[in-house]
């Protein structure tokens, strides 16, 4: 009997070892993927049961329940986390749990860059394949309302940077953290405010921020061209610049600004009307925020572009004729 119990408790031990083994060898043997790269696509809510039977599905060679039951053992089957995963090449089942329950998702970026309008933007996250377009047939307006900014123009509203998304994401989510982060760059832009500005509310620091944004050439005169308009305004003299013109003939702008486009109104003409344009003309970045509410002090009400990216400022017009004869003589001038 001692023998029998012993061949028995043999036989048990030697099978448990040997399953064992082999379940140490399964877990740590790559998968056999359909492709060099799979996507995977885990929804909210989903089952330990369910990931395993959408792993197979993608087309990995790998039995469901066999997978499933690996979860189980492992105490991790219920940390997995929905989202969008690519599992590459060589990616055996212990390192896809673990992926799953780290929530390490395949992640993407898009850039917005400064100085950027609307029409851009929108046109960069429609080239974003893996992005879902759930905005690209939205009017600028309806576009608002779905962010909750029912009545508000978009242009200048979302912070220029660059954004990691999940395969998968909605282009929707993406502009709402643009939007949040232009939030708050503008809210502590405005509370740090030089007490020079003559902008009212942070909306006018926004449109103001953005004409800089776009007549800026080297980094270093940000501050010097929001001094050019910050004195032109104190002062009641017309802005004058040509970016929001060339804004405000939108589409029909070919490239060649005409002395006939300087006298065409629209609501967003500086040399025909006084003041501020009603919407910012293009995204600011960090820089011209801060410069559109720290102008550099300076009597300047001029400023040409001299050809090499730099500006020659002036303080009277004779003096700034004098620059313009020696720098752009026939070009559009501020």
């Amino acid at each position: 009997m001692r023998r029998f119990l012993l061949a028995v408790f043999l036989l048990v031990f030697g099978a448990a070892v040997a399953v064992g083994a082999w379940g140490w060898w399964w877990v740590n043997e790559p998968l056999r993927l359909p492709a060099p790269t799979v996507d995977l696509s885990i929804d909210a809510g989903t089952l330990p049961r369910g990931v395993a039977q959408a792993v197979a599905d993608t087309g990995i060679d790998v039995q469901p329940d066999v997978l499933y039951w690996w979860f189980r053992l492992s105490g991790q089957g219920r940390l997995i986390k929905a989202g969008s995963y690519e599992l590459d090449k060589g990616i055996t089942p212990m390192r896809l749990l673990s992926k799953l329950a780290r929530g390490e998702e395949s992640l993407r970026a898009i850039t917005f860059v400064e100085g950027w309008n609307i029409r851009q933007v929108r046109a960069a996250l429609a080239r974003e394949e893996v992005l879902k377009p759930d905005t690209k047939n939205l009017s600028d307006e309806a576009l608002m309302s779905l962010l909750g900014r029912a009545g508000q123009h978009p242009e200048g509203r979302f912070f220029p940077d660059t954004y990691t998304y999940a395969k998968g994401s909605s282009d929707v989510a993406v502009l709402k953290r643009a939007m949040r982060a232009m939030d708050k760059r503008l809210e502590a832009a405005w509370a740090n405010r030089s007490s020079e500005v003559v902008v009212k509310t942070p909306d006018e620091a926004l449109i103001l921020a953005s004409i800089v944004e776009k007549e800026t050439g080297r980094p270093a005169d940000r501050p010097m061209i929001a001094g050019v308009f910050t004195n032109r305004m104190r002062v009641g003299m017309p802005l004058q610049t040509d970016p929001t013109v060339i804004y405000g003939m939108g589409a029909s702008f070919n490239g060649n600004l005409r002395k006939k486009d300087l006298q065409t109104d629209t609501p967003w003409n500086t040399y025909t009307r006084a003041g501020l344009p009603p919407t910012p003309i293009a995204m600011p970045g960090k820089a011209s925020l801060n410069a559109a509410l720290h102008p550099a002090a300076t009597k300047a009400l001029y400023f040409v572009a001299r050809g090499d990216g730099t500006s020659q400022f002036s303080a009277s017009l004779d003096e700034h004729n004098r620059a313009v004869n020696k720098y752009q003589r026939g070009q559009n001038t501020q």
